[in-house]
């Protein structure tokens, strides 16, 4: 294998020194340059971006998708390059279940056309969510994950080679402090014990020695303050850039909001068809509006009754002098309003109808008290 065995030696020599300078600085052995306030707001603020915008972009997909099954399929699309296969949507799947469930019960029966009818709706429900999630996808989904997968990986690869060049910058200011420091030990210390001129001549050779170690150092540390200030304005400027993102993002946002306001919309209106629909069913149950309010039925008028059917004054209704009967009561009943009667059950009340009278309705009496009642709730004794 071809490799060059004196730079692999080089960059472990390098990664050691910057590990020891590391650690020294962890355990407070050593000095460590701190960077300027401004870039460490903007070191802040691209960390709390970063950390949001993970957590948005998660919580979206689980939003979009829930099945964790369904979205790690995805991701493996993704990472393969591959298009990710068209996906039918619960909404369909129950519309289709019911459709099919109507061809069995019979489709000209009042269940078996109803099915079908609603269930045409649910796959209409559903295309529309299936929409809804394509969209979204587009539009919000994908500017966030292309900053997590882009940008912050270019920012954060920019932010480790910062802090290897102030890890450099503190090597070369504790290499130059060890330098002068032992050239002033041995300017301050000449051995003047020895007066042989070969004692002489060491104290000079290691003066020399030192300043040129001095030198060297304060060249190495000119270089590395070039690097790391430069490395730092790099960094800066791609963090002042995140305010460039959040513009972006606000822009998904808005798009997303509409996203949704679409999709539920058209939910809104499919229901709302289906619903007219429904009632004009022949043979099927539709919910009145006085029973879709919370009102019970006993309230709605009578079918067929025209708009000028006037209320039941029970005050003025006087007992026929023939036509009455006793009734016994087979549910308890609670009065919706003051024209019916409340009813308990099992006792018995005497009742009787009046001309035009809808038949599904008697008058009751049980003693002072009187009111309309449900023929239903009544079981007529001779």
């Amino acid at each position: 294998m071809d490799f060059n065995v004196k730079k692999l030696a080089s960059d472990a020599g390098v990664f050691f020194t910057r590990a020891v300078q590391f650690t020294e600085e962890k355990l407070g052995q050593a000095e460590k340059t701190e960077l300027d306030a401004h870039l460490e707001n903007l070191l802040a603020r691209a960390d709390c971006t970063k950390n949001w915008t993970e957590k948005i972009f998660r919580q979206t997909e689980i939003l979009l998708q829930p099945n964790p099954s369904a979205r790690i399929e995805e991701f493996f699309y993704e990472k393969l390059d591959k298009k990710i296969p068209s996906r039918i949507t619960n909404g369909e799947i129950l519309g289709q279940y019911m459709q099919d469930a109507a061809n069995d019960f019979g489709p000209e029966t009042p269940y078996g056309s109803t099915l079908i009818k609603v269930g045409e709706y649910q796959r209409r429900l559903g295309g529309s969510e299936r929409e809804f999630i394509q969209t979204s996808a587009i539009s919000f989904l994908t500017p966030l994950r292309n900053f997590l997968e882009g940008d912050w990986r270019t920012i954060s690869r920019e932010r480790r080679l910062l802090e290897n060049r102030r890890l450099d910058l503190d090597i070369c200011k504790a290499r130059l402090k060890k330098a002068k420091v032992a050239e002033a030990k041995a300017l301050a210390t000449p051995d003047f014990q020895e007066t042989r001129p070969r004692n002489f001549v060491l104290s000079a050779s290691a003066s020399a020695l030192w300043s040129e170690e001095v030198n060297k150092a304060e060249q190495e540390l000119r270089v590395a303050q070039t690097e790391f200030d430069r490395q730092a304005e790099v960094t800066r400027l791609l963090l002042e850039a995140i305010s460039s993102t959040h513009v972006n993002h606000l822009r998904c946002l808005h798009e997303f909001v509409e996203a949704q306001t679409t999709y539920y919309a058209q939910c809104h209106q499919h229901m709302q068809e289906l619903q007219r629909e429904l009632a004009s069913f022949p043979n099927t149950f539709a919910m009145s509006p006085s029973r879709s309010a919370g009102v019970p039925a006993q309230l709605a008028p009578p079918p067929g009754a025209s708009p000028t059917h006037k209320a039941l004054e029970v005050e003025e209704v006087q007992a026929p002098a023939a036509g009455t009967r006793k009734a016994k009561v087979l549910y308890d009943y609670d009065a919706a309003d003051t024209s019916e009667l409340s009813l308990l059950a099992d006792e018995l009340i005497t009742v009787y109808t009046l001309p035009g009278m809808d038949p599904d309705w008697l008058i009751g009496e049980r003693g002072n008290q009187k009111g309309k009642v449900p023929v239903t709730y009544l079981e007529l004794l001779s």
